[in-house]
């Protein structure tokens, strides 16, 4: 009679350690993939952070948007210039981002969080001086415009509305040191902000199971893992940046990286609180206990 309510307590009793682990910790996820644009996911990551936060867990949020501002870039009659996987920005072009990341993707964040029980902040790199970033080329040292990396992070009004409740929801633009408007990484800035503050865990979302190895999924990876994989070629495409910020983040400090698949249903949840997770976990040692 009762079977059902019982297996639903059974799953909170097996969630129970890593609340208790994660509570009054910091979480670094960075929001990507098709769980940007299915209205139904979106949802369900909203209530997926309330729950985090809810249960004393801090949970600071970053994004790009690079799908969109190339949508708007056609609107607009402007082709996307990509090289070495970094779109090269005019002008224009950061203008155009800027309005689509800090203005439009920002602000549904925000929203969709506060409609679901909130509170959500929005804030872009150039907000109390977050980011202060420099112009980089791309690797062949061709000029990509006002394209930046992060050189420093001051995470003070960050943890001020971490302490505060909120969900700090961060936009990937950032300025240089003479205030010259610069795109960053998404992912990069995801390392880069998990680092400085000290973060438990960085969660990237995207739409691949977690690391793919030979086809399978590589459920966990110790630091030196890692780096064997990132010399070899069994990584590839848009999974060999995650994995190079990803390895820079456990360097400094992180304890550990998750490559998830955000079209799964609550997929933050099932990895955080399930003692086999969804996709890859990669920390700076193997541990047989709670992660």
């Amino acid at each position: 009679m009762f079977r059902d309510l019982i297996e639903k307590a059974e799953v909170l009793v097996e969630a129970l350690p890593y609340i208790r682990r994660f509570h009054d910790k910091t979480l670094l996820i960075k929001f990507g993939g098709s769980v940007m644009t299915d209205p139904e996911l979106a949802r369900l990551f909203a209530v997926d952070i309330l729950l985090l936060r809810y249960v004393g867990i801090n949970v600071v949020i970053v994004h790009g948007g690079g799908k969109e501002i190339s949508k708007w870039m056609k609107k607009l009659g402007k082709d996307a210039v990509f090289v070495d996987g970094l779109r090269v920005t005019d002008e224009e072009t950061l203008e155009i981002g800027e309005m689509v990341l800090s203005g439009k993707i920002n602000n549904q964040i925000v929203s969709l969080i506060n409609r679901n029980g909130g509170p959500a902040v929005g804030l872009s790199g150039k907000d109390a001086g977050l980011f202060v970033a420099r112009k980089i080329r791309s690797k062949g040292g061709k000029d990509l415009g006002f394209v930046g990396d992060v050189q420093s992070c001051d995470v003070s009004l960050i943890r001020t509305l971490c302490e505060k409740g909120y969900v700090p929801v961060v936009s990937s633009v950032g300025c240089d040191e003479n205030g010259e408007t610069l795109n960053l990484n998404a992912d990069s800035v995801a390392s880069e902000l998990a680092s400085s503050l000290g973060a438990l865990k960085l969660i990237y979302l995207t739409d691949v199971m977690g690391l793919l190895v030979d086809g399978e999924l590589l459920p966990r990876a110790d630091l030196s893992g890692a780096k064997e994989l990132l010399g070899s070629s069994q990584i590839s495409g848009g999974m060999l940046p995650k994995l190079e910020f990803s390895i820079r983040a456990l360097e400094a400090g992180v304890a550990a990286v998750h490559i998830i698949n955000g079209r799964v249903e609550h997929a933050v949840l099932l990895e955080l609180f399930t003692k086999v997770g969804i996709g890859s976990m990669l920390s700076a040692r193997l541990e047989t206990s709670v992660d």
